[in-house]
């Protein structure tokens, strides 16, 4: 019984040992799955330059990472925190988290070693040396100069053309403003005016109201008198009573009466006509009437406007249908008239308008104003810069680029560990941006890397099968400002459609590509040639490419 017993103890023991021993290995690969890195992209800054500082961990999908968060550099200053670019591949994640660091006095200084958390179990990575130098002035190699006299600047003379430039517009503008109040003022006054008694009769008794009598001035007064008398017969009897002489307007009458349109009396008519000779000798032989007798004949006229009005005739029933049917169809064309008038106006005063505004600022800008231009507004507008990829593309974009997810070929991947894939439009359209980033095997990576021609043969490649022909290439070698070199191809070509039409007008590219040992960055660009806002928008994001640089020596993690 007891060697039963012992032997179960020794059996029960050696399976704990296993049993502990298991647990050992898999708390040990758990913690071995998680990897950290970092790395700085100089280590030799001038005052006041950025460092990036780049942290990259390699961890299990479920698993809870926590980066370094405020001035935990010291003595170093983080100036920024970037956001964290996370990729997966081979079944794990890879998040990369960068700070930019700087110091403002000169010196050697230590970054410390930083903690990041992964779940419950902290890493640490190694502490690294950087110099800050001062910027040089050599005062001795610089000669020292006298402070200037001042300079007097003559006037410029008074630009006349530019003057009236701004002045005819604006003496159009006002000549048209004046019309169409005045247009307006002659309608209003249309719409006033009285029926031809009414008008008359009051005339009359403006007439007596006034002073012209009283002031001597004849000549005034029987202008106003047969100027009432006629303007009631012109709209009653006679519709060129107003553009007649005396006697033609007279002899009128006559017809009117002999026709029996009217019935006129004789003694009627011969009293107007005594009435226009004794005017007419007022107003064009300078006679001076009597003061009395200017008030006999206001007091005739009166008489001879009612005597007219009693010997019109009444208007029939049909008279009053024809008439009031021509008021209406007068009244429509007048309607007509006024609207055709009006547009006509604002046509004119729109085109004056566009004129004044195109001779200023440009009728391209005028054209884009009014009919909109997608290029210019993306130039004009809000851009962003920000990183993309690993190793890191910092560009300057109108629009972020979204990462697109790529098949990687099998004999592609011997060379490639992972990829990154971003693009803004389409290819077809006025403007296409992609960047592609891939970070190397460790054989690719023994020898000289990849070839910049052979990457630049493949990208032209993609543009021929995107439809691109009659292609026009041309190479030559690039630098960003911080002076990381690289290789630029840049040409047109003719864009073949999926339809199999060919578009007339140029397209013109620009392909950057770069290598480092641990991987390459890509830069396409894709716009038409002759599109001034697309060339500008080109050529702001060229001019902002920068690259992050890895370092070689990465450093291991170290477990707390």
């Amino acid at each position: 019984m007891i060697d039963k017993g012992q032997n179960s103890m020794e059996l029960l023991f050696r399976i704990s040992l296993r049993d502990r021993f298991l647990i050992v290995l898999i708390l040990i690969s758990s913690s071995l799955f998680a990897q950290v890195r970092s790395s700085m992209d100089t280590t030799l800054i001038r005052i006041g330059e950025e460092i990036k500082y780049t942290i990259e961990v390699e961890a299990d999908t479920t698993a809870l990472v926590l980066f370094p968060e405020g001035q935990s550099f010291q003595p170093l200053e983080m100036i920024e925190s970037y956001k964290v670019d996370t990729t997966y591949a081979q079944a794990k994640y890879r998040l990369i988290k960068k700070y930019g660091l700087t110091q403002f006095d000169s010196g050697r200084y230590i970054v410390p070693s930083q903690r990041v958390m992964i779940d419950d179990r902290a890493f640490t990575t190694d502490s690294a040396l950087v110099e800050v130098r001062d910027v040089p002035v050599d005062t001795t190699q610089q000669k020292m100069f006298d402070i200037k006299p001042v300079i007097e600047v003559e006037r410029l003379p008074f630009n006349f053309i530019k003057l009236l430039k701004w002045l005819l517009p604006l003496l159009l503008l006002a000549g048209i403003v004046y019309l169409l109040f005045r247009r307006k003022k002659l309608k209003e006054a249309r719409e006033r005016q009285l029926p031809p008694y009414e008008e008359a009769m009051k005339a009359l008794e403006q007439l007596d109201a006034s002073e012209i009598l009283k002031e001597n001035r004849s000549k005034a007064y029987y202008s106003s008198l047969t100027e009432i008398v006629k303007r009631y017969i012109d709209r009653e009897v006679d519709d060129t009573a107003l553009e007649s002489t005396s006697d033609e307007l007279i002899d009128r009458l006559h017809l009117h009466k002999d026709a029996g349109h009217f019935e006129f009396d004789n003694e009627t008519i011969n009293k107007l006509e005594k009435i226009f000779r004794r005017a007419d000798l007022v107003k064009f032989a300078k006679m001076q009437a009597e003061i009395g007798q200017a008030r006999a004949d206001r007091t005739s006229i009166e008489e001879i406007i009612n005597e007219t009005k009693d010997v019109l005739p009444e208007p029939t029933e049909e008279d009053l249908l024809e008439n009031e049917a021509y008021v209406e169809a007068l009244a429509k064309r007048r309607k007509q008239k006024q609207w055709f008038q009006g547009i006509g106006a604002g046509i004119i005063l729109l085109v004056l308008t566009a004129a004044v505004y195109g001779s200023i600022t440009g009728f391209d800008n005028l054209r884009d104003k009014v009919l909109g231009n997608e290029m210019r507004e993306l130039a004009e507008g809000r851009w962003y810069k920000s990183e993309y990829g690993n190793p890191a593309v910092i560009i300057e974009t109108p629009e972020i680029l979204v990462r697109k997810e790529i098949e990687t070929a099998a004999d592609t991947k011997r060379v490639v560990r992972s990829g990154d894939y971003f693009e803004y439009g389409k290819f077809e359209e006025a403007f296409y941006i992609n960047v592609i980033t891939s970070t190397l095997t460790p054989e690719s990576t023994e020898g000289q890397g990849q070839d910049l021609e052979y990457l630049i043969e493949i990208t032209l490649q993609g543009i021929e099968n995107a439809g691109g022909i009659n292609m026009v290439v041309k190479r030559e070698e690039f630098s960003t400002e911080k002076g990381i070199k690289g290789l630029k191809a840049y040409g047109d070509f003719n864009l073949k459609l999926p339809n199999g039409k060919i578009r007339k007008e140029k397209v013109a590219y620009e392909v950057l590509a770069f290598q480092q040992d641990q991987g390459t960055q890509l830069i396409s660009i894709v716009y038409k040639k002759e599109d001034f806002h697309a060339t500008e928008i080109k050529n702001r994001v060229i001019n902002s490419v920068e690259l992050e640089i890895r370092n070689t020596n990465q450093q291991k993690p170290k477990k707390e």
